[in-house]
């Protein structure tokens, strides 16, 4: 039945629109930004971390608008500015003044965006496997981005995305592949990323000397062996953030929040408990 369905939680208008989220545990808020995978959900992305970092901090993860449950209003623009003003309007809405930002993939980019257009909201910044430089797109991000709905196509995606065919069973590939079928959800994500896909890449992408101007300390994060998002990306925001570091897991594709995800939690608990000490 729906109502017992974990990827729906409370629900709020941010910048209008309104917005599926998940708020657990108390202490500084935390806004988890999901990655753009077809039948992506917060949930889906953060299920594993959320639980963790709960116990120390208060974690916040939204559907971005055309993912999820959040509502998918007629008419939509789905870009990049439509995004962070929804991460914005989200912090408005709960009434939180500043949190630490954390971005998977395309979630990355809006959270660099984010705090680059509104750095006083931001407290530390965490990306992960981030989109929001130039490069050129990826066979795998392709593969992403022009999904058409089969299992098949669901199981040669999660290929892509994780490094161990462990993680990708048939029932992971069952689950996400319903979930992208789900009434409205194939529609807005067909929507948001047609060919040719390089523009998409582009559009995401922040301006060098915007990054390069960013104050916040900064935790970066990649696998080693991402076929969606490039290794080099990573490096390139490690050399253009001043207050930087990197961390790189190996036997790890797209997905270190899921294939490392105790080390992951790990590594954001001690990043975040240094900004209040």
């Amino acid at each position: 039945m729906e109502q017992t369905n974990p990827e729906i939680a409370a629900s709020i208008r941010a910048a209008g629109i309104q917005t599926n989220y998940h708020d657990q545990g108390a202490g500084f808020p935390v806004l988890f930004i999901h990655g753009s995978g077809p039948g992506v959900s917060a949930w889906a992305n953060w299920r594993l971390a959320l639980p963790e970092l709960a116990k120390s901090f208060r974690v916040i993860a939204p559907d971005m608008v055309g993912f999820g449950f959040t509502e998918r209003p007629a008419g939509m623009t789905y870009d990049l500015d439509a995004w962070v003003d929804q991460a914005l309007g989200l912090l408005d809405a709960l009434g939180l003044q500043k949190a630490h930002i954390v971005g998977n993939s395309f979630g990355g980019a809006i959270a660099l965006a984010l705090a680059i257009r509104h750095p006083d909201r931001v407290g530390r910044l965490v990306l992960m496997g981030s989109v929001g430089v130039p490069f050129p797109i990826t066979p795998g991000l392709d593969a992403v981005w022009g999904y058409q709905p089969s299992l098949e196509n669901m199981k040669s995606l999660l290929d892509i995305f994780a490094y161990s065919r462990a993680l990708v069973n048939d029932e992971l590939a069952d689950l996400r592949y319903r979930a992208s079928v789900r009434p409205g959800f194939q529609d807005s994500f067909a929507a948001m990323f047609p060919a040719p896909r390089q523009r998409w890449v582009d559009a995401m992408a922040s301006a060098e000397s915007d990054i390069r101007a960013l104050p916040h300390e900064t935790l970066i994060i990649h696998g080693r062996d991402d076929k969606v998002i490039p290794l080099s990306n990573s490096l390139t925001l490690l050399h253009w953030i001043e207050r930087s570091q990197l961390h790189v897991f190996s036997r790890c594709g797209h997905w270190v929040q899921i294939e490392h995800a105790a080390r992951f939690a790990r590594l954001l608990e001690d990043f975040f408990a240094e900004a209040a000490e």
